[in-house]
């Protein structure tokens, strides 16, 4: 079965905007404008949370459950990003009780995974993001609602850039280690996006990659060079 290509993340004046109809496009914007964002765009374009709890409905003071996401219409969450990883110190096990309480609740998941510019340098990028998967796979085996994004953490806002052949270096080994530990049919069918610093200049090239199904588009996707992404492989 050919995966759909896909893009992610916070994105402005899509109405209107011509795109490719096999790409499919979804939005994250933070929670305050989740409603505002699905009541306003157009039904085929969804949108994203960009963290969900993992407990159910109680009393958890600041967090969003699954069930209230999915009252909402809500139907996708962004879970492990970078930045909850590194400035709120998620650990691989939160990250994957989160997922696995996403996914029981019918929701369509995000997965980030990536290594600092320290672990790169390293040559420890492999085992770094492998061990935050293992994590997630030793809580959930159906992967049918996982889509992951890979997000250097090193190539973003750094001024440091990841090379094509970085990418897909990597992307080629998530998908390798999808097909040792889940099967082959997870590893054909499960997209991985790449998210380092993507923009309207490198998308075209890192769109042919074999491996690379998408993206997950940071600040690129606030500027009109974000339609250009979206239609990257047209």
């Amino acid at each position: 079965m050919a995966r759909k290509f896909f893009v992610g993340d916070i994105i402005h004046h899509l109405n209107d905007a011509k795109l490719d109809t096999n790409t499919e496009v979804v939005i994250a914007p933070p929670f305050l404008y989740l409603l505002l964002a699905r009541e306003h765009l157009r039904k085929e374009i969804e949108v994203c949370a960009q963290n969900v709890f993992d407990k159910p409905n109680g009393a958890f003071t600041g967090e969003i459950s699954v069930s209230q996401l999915k009252d909402s219409s809500i139907e996708w969450t962004l879970l492990g990003h970078s930045e909850r990883r590194t400035l709120l110190q998620e650990k691989d096990e939160m990250v994957a009780s989160k997922t696995k309480a996403a996914v029981d609740g019918g929701l369509n998941v995000i997965l980030c995974c990536g290594e600092s510019l320290e672990q790169r340098e390293a040559n420890k990028t492999v085992d770094v993001v492998v061990s935050q998967l293992e994590a997630v796979a030793k809580e959930l085996k159906d992967w049918s609602k996982i889509v992951i994004a890979y997000e250097p953490i090193w190539a973003i806002g750094t001024g440091k850039v990841a090379t094509t052949e970085q990418a897909q270096e990597v992307h080629a080994e998530i998908r390798k280690w999808l097909g040792k530990a889940l099967g082959q049919q997870v590893a054909d069918e499960t997209r991985i996006l790449y998210g380092g610093s993507v923009s309207a200049k490198n998308c075209k090239e890192l769109a042919k990659q074999a491996d690379i199904d998408g993206f997950l588009v940071g600040g690129a996707s606030l500027k009109p060079e974000f339609v250009d992404i979206i239609n990257s492989k047209i």
